[in-house]
């Protein structure tokens, strides 16, 4: 098992995600059980399928059904550990989703999930919970969004936790214009097991294409600006986005499983 810092140059920084390259999966609940001893975001476990690769991510918690930074997390190991060349490929359960080198980081292509509305209801709620002002709410399959004022806002926010984990199996991602970055934005999804993550591929699936229009340009920087941050490089393609980060390896591990 390895576990590299994805969306980070150096160890200690960006989000760090559990790597297993498997010749076949294992049973269910020891990969579950892997994931929740790890106790990091995601643990993810890749066998080959003939073209590429099978992927799943496993949080403490359950199996994730989208992950961008244990991907290139898995890519990073394959590269550097498996001798693997060229684009990958990988089958995912939002499909398939891709990684190319690109001078020395890797470029996610990802499947674009547009911001759809967020019911009076559930919007209502959110506003409680978050108990800072929006200027606009949005969601997606598996998150909801939050806009704040700007980039202060998104900085100094103080989760409620609690009332943040009654949304689960969706996890609150706050967002602003940056001051340096074309936006910024931090994610929480406590009823995973992840209090607050520090670098999320996936959450800008969505945050793309809202911040491409809002700001009428399809390449965009953008800053997570959790305890450990992370710099994403991202590009609307139609129905795609493209993240590009770097990782680096932090540990080589091997598992003693129980007989």
């Amino acid at each position: 098992m390895y576990q590299v810092d994805a969306f980070a140059d150096r160890a200690f920084h960006g989000n760090p995600a559990a790597v297993l390259i498997l010749e076949d999966w294992l049973p269910e609940h020891v990969m579950q059980a892997i994931a929740n001893e790890n106790n990091l975001a995601e643990t993810a476990f890749a066998r080959p399928n003939g073209k590429g690769w099978d992927l799943r991510w496993f949080t403490p918690v359950h199996e994730a059904d989208f992950c961008g930074h244990a991907t290139l997390a898995t890519a990073h190991v394959l590269a550097q550990e498996h001798d693997v060349a060229g684009n990958m490929a990988f089958a995912t359960r939002v499909g398939e989703l891709g990684v190319s080198r690109r001078d020395g980081a890797y470029q996610l292509d990802l499947p674009c999930f547009p911001p759809q509305p967020v019911d009076a209801g559930l919007a209502s709620a959110l506003q409680d919970t978050v108990s800072a002002r929006a200027v606009a709410s949005f969601r997606n399959f598996e998150n909801l969004f939050v806009e704040l004022a700007d980039e202060a806002a998104v900085r100094s926010f103080v989760p409620d936790l609690s009332g943040i984990a009654t949304f689960h199996p969706l996890g609150v991602v706050v967002t602003a214009r940056g001051e340096t970055h074309d936006f910024v934005s931090r994610y929480f999804a406590p009823g995973a097991g992840i209090p607050e993550d520090p670098v999320t591929g996936s959450i800008h699936a969505t945050l793309i294409p809202y911040w491409s229009e809002k700001l009428g340009k399809t390449e965009l920087s953008a800053f997570q600006c959790s305890q450990r941050g992370g710099h994403l490089l991202c590009e609307l393609a139609g129905d795609r986005v493209r993240i590009t980060g770097r990782a680096k390896t932090f540990m080589k591990a091997e598992i003693y499983l129980p007989g």
